[in-house]
């Protein structure tokens, strides 16, 4: 075992508390996997907010692990740059990280992020709530009762895929291709989804072959409202290279899947964790808002976000230096007591329940925030309308992954009809 590194044969918290802090390191997929990260982050936040770990499968790399101090890195992109990728793991090959807005500075960032926009504009949501509600509708309708089934399965990555489907305007048969390429471009080659870093690159050909097609599809037609037509017209997208086209769909590809999708089952999981609180929601369907921002906050669907200081900086009496990879954990600034009272408690009527950093902050702020609780909204709408009760029969998978918190699979059970 490296440096460092977790012993799951030990309680996760007796783990992170023996052992030296300067070789601390909580960027361990397994750890994740496990749900037995939680320790790490309360000892860093406890003993040294702003940590170095000198050696790790990434690199060496500083953790920012409180609230404020994740504000102050991710509000200052001048500071803190978020070129060449976002996460721990930089995605290399011959050509470097694919290019992406979201892992790009301004100018450029701001114009390729204002062209996908108005795809989730106010206005656009209110045309797509009700296409969302007959879709969410008939997947809990054809839900077994009295029968044990797969939530992420039947629900979470349905109602997820079609939504993205609807906001490239693929044809709805193609919907879970976008959810496996999405699982596939973060999934870590030998941990059950793809084998081989070669294998994963053979899926990432099919992958941007589909969407060059669509490319010339639109491109060629008249304007339309789907993510796809507005980089191929828009006048500061459209003559992108098609390497930063895809790194493109690539972003809008998991930032549409996974954060909705870990969160819907999140919400079941959180709720049968505390009974309390789905009776709470039951007696009270208008505290479905509230719920719905509680378990963003209590789920952390993206568990961190990276930059890359650009010059020397001062960070909680630390010196970041220039070039240095630095960590804004999310699901560890979502948990701090200094800012959130009782941030371990899940209670979906907080005072303020909008007060968490799972959407990031700053001009990286994640542009699809507001169709994330839509759909969260509507689904558990309609799961009130139905079901007295679902009922997590199982300890859920959880995904090997330091990026992506979320499930593989959770077994539930639906009793009866409402």
């Amino acid at each position: 075992m490296s440096d460092g590194a977790v012993d799951l044969t030990k309680p996760a918290a007796e783990s992170a508390w023996d052992q030296p802090l300067e070789t601390l390191n909580p960027a361990q997929p397994a750890l994740f996997q496990a749900n037995a990260f939680w320790p790490y982050f309360e000892r860093l936040r406890k003993e040294d907010p702003v940590h170095f770990t000198p050696e790790s499968d990434y690199g060496p790399y500083w953790s920012i692990t409180k609230f404020n101090d994740i504000m102050a890195v991710d509000t200052n992109h001048q500071d803190f740059s978020s070129e060449g990728g976002i996460t721990i793991v930089t995605q290399d090959n011959d050509e470097g990280p694919l290019p992406m807005f979201i892992a790009m500075d301004p100018p450029k960032h701001d114009v390729q992020r204002k062209t996908v926009s108005p795809a989730v504009s106010p206005i656009n949501l209110r045309t797509l709530e009700p296409l969302i509600r007959e879709r969410a509708c008939k997947i809990l309708d054809s839900l077994p009762i009295g029968e044990e089934f797969d939530w992420v399965d039947k629900v979470s990555m349905e109602l997820t895929a079609m939504t993205l489907a609807t906001l490239f305007d693929l044809p709805q048969e193609d919907r879970r291709k976008l959810t496996y390429w999405s699982d596939v471009v973060t999934a870590v080659p030998g941990q059950g989804l793809i084998d081989t870093l070669e294998q994963k690159m053979e899926i990432f050909v099919q992958y941007h072959a589909y969407f060059t097609e669509l490319w010339n599809q639109r491109v060629n037609a008249p304007p339309g409202n789907d993510l796809i037509s507005m980089l191929a017209h828009g006048p500061d997208t459209r003559d992108m290279s098609p390497r930063e086209y895809f790194g493109n769909i690539v972003l809008l590809t998991v930032g549409g899947n996974d954060t909705t999708r870990n969160t819907i089952t999140g919400s079941v999981l959180a709720l049968n964790q505390n009974p309390d609180q789905y009776q709470k929601l039951r007696d009270n369907p208008a505290l479905i808002p509230s719920m719905v921002s509680e378990t963003i906050r209590w789920q952390t669907p993206l568990a961190h976000m990276r930059r890359i200081a650009t010059r020397d900086v001062e960070l909680g009496g630390k010196t970041i230096r220039k070039g240095d990879k630095v960590v804004m954990w999310y699901v560890s600034g979502n948990r701090d007591d200094e800012v959130i009272e009782n941030p371990d408690a899940y209670i979906i009527d907080r005072e303020r329940p909008r007060q968490h950093l799972s959407f990031g902050f700053g001009i990286h702020r994640c542009v699809g925030n507001r169709l994330a609780e839509l759909q969260l909204t509507i689904i558990w709408e309609e799961i009130l309308k139905r079901f007295p009760t679902i009922q997590v029969v199982a300890e859920p998978k959880r995904v090997y992954s330091t990026f992506v918190k979320g499930y593989e699979s959770m077994r539930v059970i639906i009793p009866e009809r409402v």
